[in-house]
């Protein structure tokens, strides 16, 4: 940032403390999501907010290697321990919180001391992808399904607290107060809310936003979350984002939603190609294709996340894709009659709450647009369910397993030079040792031992 810069958002930030004062703001917390998928804050008092603005606070760069019960998974150099950083609040995206009365929030970026963008801030990373795209006249609009499983307090194990069926009327029911705060929480600040419902597992809700750019749909993806936190802890419920809260049963994803558009034009539509996709489209659903097994070393980083990445649990345990397919890891989705020009988007299913958003779009992105570069094309769509097919007819169609664990997915990560290229070799080894450390961590753990570990962290 250039002094001219942090003059800029030093009165933008005055500018709105009145307005903020009258809403009972006292505190502003800002936040970001570390390599292990934590979110990490910071706070200062409203008075505060000009100078939080323009120079940012401190927060140690040994961050980027703290492991998901905030132990620091060293380095050989001796440095971890070394050096300073900057967080700086986005104040476009500064939002007072409803279900946290005197409280303002805005995501933050990662500043070395010079002003420069950390080598291992992702919201930075993402919005550098975003710029490769842009320089090619393409656009991409994301959104991110957020499934949560609430409990009653009082215990480390899960509770369930409500006995209605899946995504049953006599669920929502049941806890109607604490799903319309929710949901007038997420409104008032400013979320557009497709649907908001009972989900499948027991205890477990959804919901899913209105598509944006990546950078907004991480940031508001880490809104809803706070938020749902916060309204559950008003109504004595814990909250869970795992992948894997019980062992057998209850798991979360956190489904991601792209389209690939050139100006007003969605790419995944009105095409030639398969499903109607246009040349560039199915080249950029390509390349994400192509790299998923070491993108899951992003967007399933946890050990715990490989109890739920299993056939016939609609987790998108199989390499492959196809139109509404809800078990191939990516899912064709074109939309009614009618809406396909601005509904048609691809799904991964294969991906979790515990991954940090703004890193794992940043993957996908980097990996859509080294397929746009190679022309990649999609092999044949599947129209079964490919758990149903036999290993002698998996194998003709030359349909996989995706990694089944942790290890199997970052040594995928360790050979994939596209993106390793994209995320920088900091970055990229930073995620190498964390997920590599928590392999071992968990070497001898039991599935029930894992799940529990997870509960309650992210």
């Amino acid at each position: 940032m250039q002094l001219a810069d942090r003059e800029a958002a030093a009165s933008a930030a005055t500018s709105m403390i009145r307005a903020l004062r009258a809403e009972g703001v006292v505190g502003v917390a800002t936040s970001f999501v570390d390599n292990s998928g934590i979110s990490r804050v910071k706070s200062v008092p409203l008075a505060r907010l000009p100078q939080l603005a323009s120079w940012g606070v401190g927060s140690s760069k040994s961050c980027d290697r703290w492991r998901f019960d905030d132990q620091i998974v060293g380095t050989d150099d001796g440095k971890t321990a070394i050096g300073d950083l900057r967080l700086i609040p986005d104040l476009e995206k500064l939002v007072v919180l409803r279900a946290q009365p005197g409280w303002a929030w805005a995501p933050a970026s990662r500043f070395n001391q010079l002003g420069e963008p950390h080598d291992q801030c992702s919201r930075e990373l993402l919005r550098r992808q975003m710029g490769i795209l842009a320089a090619q006249g393409l656009t991409v609009r994301s959104a991110i399904e957020v499934e949560w499983v609430i409990s009653e307090a009082g215990s480390d194990d899960f509770v369930a607290p409500s006995s209605g069926s899946a995504y049953g009327m006599t669920r929502l029911i049941e806890h109607s107060d604490y799903m319309r705060e929710i949901l007038a929480a997420l409104v008032e600040q400013g979320i557009d809310i497709e649907q908001i419902h009972p989900e499948y597992a027991s205890g477990q809700m959804e919901v899913a936003v209105a598509a944006e750019d990546p950078v907004s749909a991480a940031d508001t993806t880490m809104l809803i979350r706070h938020t749902i936190r916060a309204v559950g802890l008003a109504h004595g419920l814990r909250t869970s984002f795992s992948p894997k809260v019980a062992v057998p049963g209850v798991g979360n994803g956190g489904h991601v939603h792209l389209s690939l558009w050139r100006e007003d034009q969605n790419l995944l539509a009105s095409g030639p190609g398969t499903y109607g996709l246009q040349a560039a489209g199915e080249s950029f659903g390509a390349g994400i294709f192509e790299h998923l097994p070491a993108l899951l070393a992003i967007g399933a980083p946890s050990v715990v996340s490989y109890l739920r990445l299993i056939p016939g649990h609609w987790a998108g345990a199989f390499g492959c894709w196809g139109l509404e397919n809800r078990e191939a890891a990516m899912r064709m989705i074109t939309g009614s009659a009618g809406s396909n020009p601005w509904a048609a988007n691809i799904e991964l299913k294969c991906f979790d709450l515990l991954a940090n958003p703004y890193l794992l779009l940043a993957g996908l992105l980097a990996a859509g647009i080294d397929g746009v570069a190679r022309a990649a094309v999609l092999p044949d769509p599947l129209e079964v369910d490919p758990a149903s097919l036999s290993a002698d007819q998996l194998n003709d169609l030359n349909i996989k397993r995706l990694p089944i664990s942790l290890a199997e997915a970052t040594d995928c990560l360790a050979e994939n030079s596209t993106l390793a290229k994209a995320l920088g070799q900091p970055l990229t080894d930073s995620l190498l040792a964390l997920r590599r450390d928590e392999v071992a961590h968990f070497a001898n753990a039991t599935d029930e031992q894992i799940a529990g570990a997870l509960r309650w962290r992210h």
